[in-house]
C-alpha cells in the first residue's frame, strides 16, 4: 500500500515562462487542452465544480462541452443541487488536473445560465438515451432503489418511443465567466510556475506570477 506520507514527485516535464503564458489567458487555456488531448489524458474535459450552499461548500466533477473568451460552459439539470447552489449565489470555481502534464488550471467566476437556443444546439447533439435520462432523473433527490431508477427511464423511454425527445426545461446549460484564471505548472524542488491572470471590467487581464 502507497504511504502519502512519503510519497514524493519531482515534476520536470515542462516550464512556464511569461512569453509562453502571452497576455490571453484563454488562448493560453486552449493550447494547453490541446496538449492534454494530444498526451492522451483520460477525460480531459472533467473539471472540478465548486459552489456554494447555505450551509456548505459543496464539489463535484462535470464535463467542459465549450469554452471562449465569454467563459466555460457545462450542462446540468435546473433542478439539481449544484443548480440550487448558483441560483443563490452564482459564484463558482473550476479545476482541471491533467497529471501526465503536470498542470493544473484554477478559474474562478460568476455562473448564468446560457440561452435555451444554445441549449437546445447542445442537446439534440446527444444521444438519444442521454436526453431521455435528462427527463426521468430528478438529479440530486433521493430514490428508493436502482430498480425504481431504471424503472422510471424505461417508462420514459416508451413515451418517446416516436424518436423525438425534446429538451426539458429543467434542463440546460451554465457559462462561468472567468474573473481569475490560474494555470500551474510542476518544477522540481517544488519551484512551481504559477502565473495568474486578473479580469478588469474593461476586458483586460493583467497577468502575474505567483510564488509557489
Amino acid at each position: 500500500m502507497s504511504d502519502p506520507l512519503h510519497h514524493r514527485t519531482d515534476y520536470t516535464r515542462h516550464v512556464l515562462m511569461e512569453d509562453e503564458a502571452g497576455d490571453d489567458p484563454i488562448a493560453l487555456f486552449a493550447r494547453w487542452m490541446a496538449d492534454a488531448q494530444e498526451a492522451g489524458v483520460p477525460e480531459p474535459h472533467a473539471m472540478t465544480l465548486a459552489t456554494a450552499g447555505s450551509l456548505t461548500i459543496s464539489c463535484r466533477v462535470v464535463l467542459l462541452r465549450s469554452f471562449d473568451a465569454d467563459g466555460f460552459v457545462f450542462y446540468s439539470n435546473y433542478n439539481s443541487r449544484k443548480a440550487m447552489d448558483l441560483e443563490r449565489d452564482p459564484r463558482a470555481a473550476l479545476n482541471f488536473f491533467w497529471p501526465q502534464l503536470e498542470r493544473q488550471v484554477r478559474i474562478e467566476g460568476k455562473a448564468e445560465q446560457v440561452s435555451p437556443e444554445e441549449s437546445d444546439r447542445y442537446y439534440a447533439t446527444r444521444p438519444v438515451e442521454s436526453r431521455i435520462a435528462a427527463w426521468s432523473s430528478d438529479q440530486s433527490r433521493s430514490v428508493e432503489d436502482r430498480a425504481k431508477l431504471e424503472e422510471r427511464f424505461e417508462r420514459w423511454k416508451g413515451r418517446f418511443a416516436d424518436g423525438e425527445v425534446p429538451r426539458p426545461l429543467h434542463w440546460g446549460g451554465y457559462r462561468v465567466r472567468p474573473q481569475r484564471m490560474e494555470f500551474w505548472q510542476g518544477r522540481p524542488s517544488r519551484l512551481h510556475d504559477r502565473i495568474a491572470f486578473e479580469h478588469f471590467a474593461d476586458g483586460a487581464w493583467a497577468r502575474l506570477r505567483l510564488q509557489p
